[in-house]
């Protein structure tokens, strides 16, 4: 069968085959984040079973999240360079594999390559590129398409915590993993969603200020050693060193992006521990194991309100270009949320932190990628979003085991949980005085040619250029020019 043919189109259609893109995205948001989060049920389980202390046995689902992140630029290279398709397909085999082995797991460091490296390794190659084929299709609804295909983490969180609990239940945590593995296999049915499009945003050449610069230092350095050499080879080389590396990677410089970046580190260093130890905290406090994953399923049922609801908010023209602020506003309440937990010691009271914090969860991870799409453009939305997952890594890897450790040192949640907060605030807080400076700074440079006196415009007749002040009248231009013709004359 032929394969089928590429059209090129001038901006995303916003619709048709996009709609389609958006439910395989928030299958692929079911599986992968939501099992992520689902993880976390079993970490009694596991913490009994190989008679491990909370830090030891936060490592798993650390690795789990550090493996997703890390390797998202490898997902966002799989898609640029091969398919989208054969990415999100790939993934889903080796996700459902380490779900499956990890059934089989006779220690922790057992769990720690199956269900860290390998389930986190397919998770990758499946969410950034998922989420950046929705970018693709849609511009207008951005926002509304990316709250629709986001909330499939917490609509998966709501269904699958509670079913995760009762299969542990009847089958114990290793039948638990293996139906998990079965139906993470779903990821392959998702990546046969994402038929590919091309934009003409996609093939733009590279920037003015480049071209420039490689035309004006190439002849007289590198390519001076290339004149001898065939055409072939110079537009190669040109083509390799020149368009790819630099159109997939230019947005590394920007300012925008690099104190975008700086805030998602903080950012993902306070929201990973509280869904490792929700469930354990509240069955610190005398809750039951049922209302400990009732309430993982009402953090994700909010969560699916706050994707929806904040996504068609913020496409709304009065909002649209408050997107920044929007977001950044969500990661510090959900700050806040952090620092009451530890005073909330009741199923009553944990049920609205539950509420509040799962509805701003969903609103800025909803708001990750719009942001990212504003800053950066369509076209290297993919790459862009690998490096922003791929930075929430570390922070992922290393947050929940000193939550651990402090929860092992002090007998409490309460350090933790307040570190977690304060790095969110801080994270908002950032953008936020990065948003400030950025407008001062717009502010000034508009009104610095209202202020400067010295202004000048050029004339030329012939040979001759005059230096004419800003404030001088069109009379004293003419005065100025009759006075040349006359030189010119004589």
């Amino acid at each position: 069968m032929a394969p089928p043919k590429k059209v090129l189109l001038s901006s995303p259609p916003d619709g048709g085959w996009g709609w389609m893109i958006v439910v395989g995205c928030f299958l692929v948001t079911i599986c992968t984040r939501a099992v992520t989060r689902c993880i976390s049920i079993f970490f009694v389980e596991f913490q009994t079973y190989f008679a491990q202390d909370y830090a030891q046995t936060a490592w798993i689902h650390s690795i789990a999240d550090c493996a997703t992140m890390l390797c998202a630029p490898l997902g966002s290279f799989i898609s640029n360079r091969v398919s989208c398709q054969v990415g999100i397909m790939l993934g889903g085999v080796l996700a459902s594999a380490g779900l499956i082995l990890s059934s089989f797991a006779t220690s922790l460091e057992h769990l720690y390559f199956s269900l860290g490296v390998l389930t986190g390794l397919g998770f990758a190659l499946c969410y950034s590129p998922a989420i950046a084929m929705v970018g693709k299709y849609f511009n207008k609804r951005r926002a509304l398409a990316y709250g629709i295909a986001m909330s499939g983490s917490g609509i998966g969180t709501f269904i699958l915590a509670p079913v995760v609990q009762l299969l542990m239940e009847q089958f114990s945590w290793r039948g638990a993993l293996l139906i998990l593995g079965g139906f993470v296999l779903n990821l392959c049915v998702c990546g046969a969603l994402m038929r590919p499009i091309t934009l003409k945003e996609d093939h733009k050449n590279p920037p003015e200020f480049l071209e420039q610069e490689y035309a004006s230092e190439a002849p007289k350095q590198d390519l001076t050693q290339l004149s001898i050499c065939s055409p072939l080879i110079k537009a190669w080389f040109y083509e390799c060193l020149c368009c790819c590396s630099w159109q997939e990677y230019n947005f590394l410089l920007r300012p925008d992006f690099l104190v975008l970046a700086a805030s998602v580190l903080f950012m993902a260093y306070g929201c990973s521990p509280l869904f490792v130890y929700l469930v354990p905290y509240a069955l610190s406090v005398g809750v039951s194991h049922q209302q400990a994953a009732f309430l993982m399923s009402i953090l994700g049922v909010i969560d699916i309100i706050g994707n929806i609801t904040f996504g068609w908010l913020t496409d709304r023209r009065c909002l649209k270009k408050y997107r920044y602020v929007c977001y950044l506003f969500a990661v510090g309440m959900d700050g806040l949320c952090c620092l009451f937990l530890p005073i909330l010691q009741s199923f009553p009271l944990l049920v609205p932190f539950s509420f509040t914090f799962g509805y701003f969860d969903g609103a800025y991870v909803t708001l990750i990628a719009v942001v990212t799409a504003d800053v950066v453009g369509t076209a290297s939305l993919s790459s862009a979003l690998g490096v922003v997952y791929f930075l929430h890594a570390i922070p992922y890897l290393v947050s929940p085991p000193i939550a651990g450790w402090l929860v092992d040192t002090t007998g409490s949640y309460t350090a933790s949980f307040i570190l977690c907060g304060f790095s969110m605030i801080f994270s908002s807080t950032l953008l936020c005085f990065a948003r400030l400076a950025k407008n001062i700074k717009r502010i000034h440079l508009r009104s610095l040619p209202k202020d400067m006196d010295t202004k000048q415009q050029i004339w030329t007749n012939g040979t001759i250029a005059y230096s004419v002040p800003g404030e001088l009248d069109q009379k004293n231009v003419k005065t100025l020019a009759a006075e040349a013709n006359s030189y010119s004359d004589r």
